[in-house]
């Protein structure tokens, strides 16, 4: 193959690479802050939809006698969450048990987008005029840290919730270093940027740990689509490539089904505690 070639075949890789990883993206105001991923909104509004729609429906034909296959799924997911819950929230709330279910759901419904074939909805998109199309939500940073900074907020309204303002408020300078008199004056603030940095690692480790697993995860995908492109640079191993990159495929999507399942949990459960956190009394 000549130099050439080889550079059109790695230009070419490079290029469907790219492709895959850029956001259909709508600008709506003057620096880089001001741009919004309109795949990454639509993609996780449509999976929204389909959250309620389910949920209501199988609510309403929901029955007290013999359930049916879907509603004993339901069912049973339920309770897992609810036991979750219950082992780890100490505090009472009625409203972290459907919390943990819908961000459990809607989380491993996102991260399930990476199973879909990389090619396929991009080539519809592409068929209906549009230039790009990423449809793993979880795979845009900007979806995982508003959902964790969503956490952040109902930590902090938690917290206030089961303490009042005046114990919140008084266990920023007191904990987790206890004392009195000057001494309690003295660790006031180191207490406080302890408390920070507290509050702020939760949010990024959220949302960094759950963004990271699944971007890696799409390039991956990514990369094994382009084994047999690849192999145009490797004179006439194509037909060799195709097996060896279905094979590939295979293994690495049923590890991926543990990998979204498993950060869909994770993000649940660090939710439950976090929330847990801040409604204990130190």
């Amino acid at each position: 193959m000549s130099g050439s070639a080889e550079q059109t075949a790695g230009g070419g890789m490079t290029e469907y690479i790219q492709h895959h990883l850029h956001n259909l993206q709508w600008r709506v105001g003057a620096g880089p802050f001001w741009i919004i991923n309109i795949d990454t909104v639509a993609v996780t509004l449509v999976l929204m939809a389909i959250v309620l729609g389910v949920f209501i429906l199988t609510a309403r034909r929901a029955t007290a006698d013999v359930p049916g296959r879907f509603q004993a799924f339901l069912e049973m997911l339920v309770s897992a969450v609810d036991e979750f819950v219950r082992e780890t929230f100490h505090g009472s709330s009625k409203l972290i048990a459907p919390l943990s279910l819908t961000i459990f759901v809607l989380v491993f419904l996102m991260n399930f987008m990476d199973i879909i074939p990389v090619d396929l909805l991009p080539w519809l998109g592409r068929e209906a005029g549009l230039p790009y199309l990423r449809v793993v939500p979880t795979a845009d940073l900007n979806t995982t840290l508003g959902m964790a900074l969503a956490v952040f907020v109902l930590i902090q309204y938690f917290g206030l919730q089961h303490k009042g303002p005046r114990q919140f408020f008084r266990e920023m300078f007191t904990a987790p270093f206890h004392a009195h008199g000057f001494a309690a004056v003295a660790l006031a603030p180191v207490n406080f940027l302890l408390r920070l940095i507290e509050e702020a690692v939760r949010p990024i480790s959220l949302s960094l740990r759950l963004f990271g697993n699944m971007y890696a995860g799409e390039l991956i995908f990514v990369l094994i689509a382009v084994m047999t492109l690849g192999a145009s640079l490797l004179h006439g191993l194509t037909y060799l490539m195709g097996p060896a990159q279905f094979l590939a495929d295979f293994a690495w999507v049923l590890f991926h089904l543990l990998v979204i399942t498993l950060q869909a949990f994770i993000f649940m459960m660090l939710t439950i505690v976090y929330l847990s956190m801040a409604a204990e009394h130190h």
